[in-house]
């Protein structure tokens, strides 16, 4: 997609308050997505910071390369430039805030996690002990506005305890780490249906694209190399561990041509099938490695 081809708002549909330096708005989920049939198409916001908070309802948040799937009561916060969508639930109830850029001034220092949520974005569940404040907090928002091109300095402060209600942003060492456990889970229920690396990303709520950057800053690895480092790591066991045929192997591992399933294996290992079979003392098998955890 071209950049000049990507819708650009101050408010989603409208393209009034271009011109304002500094505005600050909210409103009710329904308010604007009812009348998309709940579903907000790409977009950005070059001026401005949105957070939205689902108090009930379910939502596909999209946002640059990242898909996910969020039960109320849960938040999202899109920075500014990010191209991003929902699809919600029919009836979901929430609010969504906007803040033009000048709002980041608000953070005390760079270290501020204010500051972090707003450049970085984040998403996720709000906290039980923080869903009365949130829920507070967007109702006095919507009872104090008056004109959202011109904020009044309680609007302001309130938004700001409402931002600061919110999670961090996961850490991405950390976020990458349970996206690995996740995708390593997976891998072993089903390592014998030889599914794509899509079909796994879409299973952790991600893009392809996501799942091998994770898996390439992690494990120096693609995901399609972990998948078949553990494939061949389980046709090891087999060969070493059991009296089953090499077609048996292939069979068991889901390969439908035991031939295939040979030069597979030498592909990976530099050895035919045959050539592994090992004394059943399982000594050898400290060898084997998948790519470093």
């Amino acid at each position: 997609m071209q950049h000049s081809s990507i819708p650009s708002f101050v408010l989603y549909g409208e393209k009034s308050g271009d011109n304002v330096p500094e505005f600050a708005h909210i409103e009710t989920i329904a308010t604007r997505s009812a009348l998309y049939d709940w579903e907000i198409s790409p977009h950005r916001h070059l001026r401005s910071v949105q957070a939205l908070l689902l108090s009930n309802g379910q939502v596909e948040f999209r946002c640059d390369d990242l898909v996910r799937h969020l039960c109320a009561p849960c938040y999202m916060i899109v920075p500014i430039g990010s191209v991003h969508g929902f699809r919600f639930t029919p009836e979901t109830s929430g609010h969504v805030m906007t803040l033009s850029a000048g709002f980041t001034s608000r953070a005390t220092g760079s270290n501020d996690p204010l500051l972090r949520l707003l450049t970085q974005g984040a998403c996720g569940t709000v906290p039980e002990a923080n869903v009365a404040r949130v829920s507070w907090l967007c109702d006095e928002l919507l009872n104090c506005q008056a004109d959202w091109r011109a904020p009044q300095p309680m609007f302001m402060a309130l938004a700001e305890a409402l931002v600061r209600s919110l999670p961090l942003p996961i850490q991405d060492e950390t976020l990458d780490e349970e996206r690995l456990v996740a995708f390593r889970r997976l891998i072993e229920t089903h390592l014998r249906e030889h599914c794509s690396v899509s079909w796994y990303a879409r299973r952790l709520g991600i893009t392809a694209k996501t799942l091998n950057r994770t898996c390439q800053r992690s494990l120096g690895c693609t995901p399609t190399e972990l998948i078949h480092a553990r494939l061949i790591l389980e046709a090891r066991r087999l060969l070493a561990f059991t009296n089953a045929t090499i077609a048996q192997v292939s069979e068991d591992l889901g390969f439908s041509d035991a031939s295939y399933f040979s030069r597979f294996y030498a592909r990976l290992t530099g050895n035919r099938p045959r050539c592994d079979r090992m004394p059943n003392d399982g000594h050898s098998l400290r060898a084997w490695a998948m790519p470093r955890p």
